[in-house]
């Protein structure tokens, strides 16, 4: 498992070199992207991006979180597409480049949280399918493992394996659910409360590295919030209230419908988690068992010290993360993924 050690050794190494890796083998990587755009349900425009290599017989397709944009993900495909992986990554509606839902574009909103899942499924079908890849991998954050999850229940064949990085099965919330429910079924009732900023939230603004509770990585937290302030098209600020009632119960229905999903499961959990509620993770994984199919390790594999953005974490947490990946991907080839250098720079 060469390309394991050499990885490990590079990933531990890179924030200390950060601003040349980003400035250099990672720009020109970048540069080499391949977008492409479907029409979505409702004939919204979805975007994408493709990084291929005529040598690469599988792929790995990305399934983002809330508010994120493939442009956030160059060094997650980077690390990927030299472990011999081609790599897709989808915007999901109301987001990132894709077509924006209300006027406020800052506003996080989707009509229905099916959607999101036709809108995969549609990608799947006609811009992953036709490369004719040997394997189908999937790699999902927080909201895209929701959105995944479901997608794996309706067609639990389409991937060899999928992993899941803090998925949003549950959401952490200020108050107990029965309230949260009690208040998000009032405000459904009132379209023009329904669809506005959930309390608390507002447009995008760039909070200081102190505050975050995403991720201890300074280096990848600030280039983040450089993407966003260079490209202010990308800016999601908090969800819309309906958006919260479609995402809780989103995640109630993943976990009543676990049985279907028969397709081998790595979940990892970030260890100092506050965005999302980890036990709903551990509930999804119990009935995984209980359907006799269980996730990888019977339950949530813990990353000690990371907070929601695992593959944006510092060095040590991220290679463990990556290192995870990549052996239970390893794990439905037969064999070890090869690195790939055909695109350094």
């Amino acid at each position: 498992m060469t390309s394991f050690t050499q990885g490990t050794d590079d990933w531990l190494m890179r924030e200390t070199q950060f601003a040349a890796f980003a400035t250099g083998p990672l720009l020109d990587f970048w540069r080499r992207r391949e977008e492409g755009e479907f029409s979505g349900v409702g004939g919204v425009p979805i975007r994408f991006v493709r990084f291929s290599s005529s040598r690469h017989q599988r792929v790995v397709v990305i399934s983002p979180g809330r508010i994120e944009s493939y442009v956030k993900y160059p060094e997650v495909a980077y690390d990927l597409f030299h472990c011999g992986f081609d790599v897709m990554i989808i915007d999901h509606r109301g987001q990132g480049r894709s077509g924006r839902l209300l006027a406020d574009t800052h506003r996080g909103h989707v009509v229905n949280f099916a959607d999101y899942i036709d809108d995969f499924a549609q990608f799947y079908q006609q811009q992953v399918v036709p490369h004719c890849y040997r394997q189908h991998f999937a790699l999902s954050h927080s909201m895209g493992g929701a959105i995944l999850a479901q997608f794996l229940a309706r067609q639990p064949q389409a991937f060899d394996a999928a992993a899941f990085c803090a998925p949003m099965f549950g959401i952490h919330l200020p108050m107990p659910g029965w309230m949260a429910d009690r208040i998000l079924n009032w405000v459904e009732k009132h379209p023009a409360v329904r669809d506005y900023y959930a309390i608390g939230t507002g447009q995008w603004r760039p909070l200081p590295y102190v505050v975050n509770v995403l991720t201890h990585s300074r280096e990848r937290y600030r280039r983040c919030l450089r993407y966003y302030a260079d490209y202010p098209e990308l800016q999601v600020g908090g969800p819309t209230y309906h958006w919260v009632r479609e995402s809780i119960q989103a995640g109630r229905q993943i976990v009543a419908q676990a049985a279907k999903i028969t397709t081998p499961l790595l979940l990892l959990q970030a260890g100092e988690e506050r965005v999302v509620d980890n036990r709903s993770q551990q509930a999804f994984c119990q009935a995984l068992s209980d359907a006799g199919h269980p996730c990888e390790g019977g339950k949530p594999r813990v990353i000690q010290g990371a907070r929601h953005e695992i593959l944006f974490e510092r060095d040590a947490m991220r290679a463990e993360a990556l290192n995870a990946i990549l052996r239970f991907f390893a794990q439905h080839l037969g064999g070890a993924p090869a690195a790939d250098h055909s695109i350094r720079g």
